[in-house]
């Protein structure tokens, strides 16, 4: 079963930027269409932004021109850039598979991103 492991996150000040990362093992990754997602404790989980296997990026409207998902197929690797934080971003960001009907891999615990001065 595939593993899914976020790094990244931590606390920064308004403004500021983070890099995380998601490594997904076990898995046919290169074919996937990959997300990220984040949730707060008032909130669903919600998809922030998407790659396709082909590199065709989607990003939620209160993130566009902030955010940058990537990915390296090689590694296995997904990343998501973060500039201009705002304290709205301030929420637990998990990646796992995009897509109407796909089965989600197993969710990963997630990395805490908190934006506050």
């Amino acid at each position: 079963q595939a593993q899914v492991v976020e790094t990244g996150g931590g606390l920064v000040q308004p403004g500021e930027s983070l890099r995380l990362a998601c490594a997904v093992s076990g898995s046919l990754f290169e074919f996937f269409t990959m997300g990220w997602y984040r949730q707060t404790p008032d909130n669903e989980r919600e998809l922030v932004a998407q790659i396709t296997r082909d590199g065709t990026t989607t990003y939620a409207d209160g993130v566009k021109g902030r955010f940058t998902i990537s990915r390296d197929n090689a590694k296995a690797t997904t990343y998501l850039q973060m500039d201009s934080l705002k304290p709205d971003d301030t929420a637990v960001y998990y990646c796992n598979r995009a897509g109407i009907g796909v089965t989600k891999l197993n969710w990963g615990l997630g990395t805490q991103v908190t934006v506050s001065s």
